[in-house]
């Protein structure tokens, strides 16, 4: 079996168990992992398919999700017309500069996950909120397939509780994912060898996503996030240092 193919396999897997201890993090640790090896928009592209996957599957295993809907529709809108006009115009985009992009994406999630706690957001700029939110979001994930900093930082905000982070994580996740697809379809980065390759890649991530639901059980997860998110730091320094050094 090719190198790469293995090495994308194990990637998705430990991708996919991210995810399900402490729901996020697939597209940040595979694109993160499989640019260190090739080519950054390729790493993108075939992480299109798991990524939705793995959101469908966090969407219906959250509960409560109409409520989530009712909530944040506005932030899911913006992110979902930004992030598929975005995505239809990657591929003009220099792979340099997403190489950069990447790399600043996953520093500023590592860093600001790791030691920052945005200013209370009020109830009464929720709208506003959601619409910046959803904006940035939108940009950063039709570039890389990235979106979680600027929602996180919503997130934090807002003052979420761990059941409600999910939840509204999940649907907003998803709310991305689908115009991510159709932007990488249309735009001709998803082709016939690609998809093949993306869809493959579906089986170790929700199998990593299992798995990581049993950890969540078993393990710190606070401790384990904050792992996660050094390593994250690392590869987003290293992915600055290829594309600007």
């Amino acid at each position: 079996m090719d190198m790469f193919l293995l090495l994308a396999l194990g990637t998705f897997l430990l991708a996919g168990t991210v995810k399900g201890t402490v729901g996020m993090g697939l597209p940040i640790t595979a694109i993160g992992i499989l640019s260190q090896f090739t080519d950054p928009r390729f790493a993108v592209t075939i992480s299109v398919l798991p990524i939705v996957a793995s959101n469908a599957w966090q969407v219906f295993r959250s509960g409560d999700v109409i409520a989530a809907i009712k909530r944040y529709w506005r932030f899911a809108l913006c992110l979902a017309v930004v992030l598929l006009g975005t995505s239809l115009v990657a591929t003009r985009v220099p792979t340099e500069l997403i190489a950069t992009a990447l790399g600043f994406i996953i520093v500023l999630f590592a860093l600001t996950s790791l030691a920052f706690t945005p200013p209370f957001l009020p109830e009464k700029y929720d709208r506003i909120g959601q619409i910046i939110g959803g904006t940035f979001s939108g940009i950063f994930g039709g570039l890389t397939a990235i979106w979680a900093p600027p929602m996180v930082i919503y997130f934090l905000a807002r003052r979420l509780d761990k059941d409600e982070f999910v939840r509204a994580s999940g649907v907003l996740f998803l709310a991305g994912s689908l115009p991510l697809l159709v932007g990488y379809f249309f735009n001709g980065l998803l082709d016939t060898e690609t998809t093949k390759l993306s869809a493959l890649l579906i089986i170790p991530s929700l199998l990593g996503f299992t798995f990581g639901e049993l950890l969540r059980r078993k393990l710190n997860t606070e401790r384990f996030r904050t792992v996660v998110l050094i390593v994250f730091l690392v590869m987003g320094l290293n992915l600055l240092r290829r594309s600007l050094f």
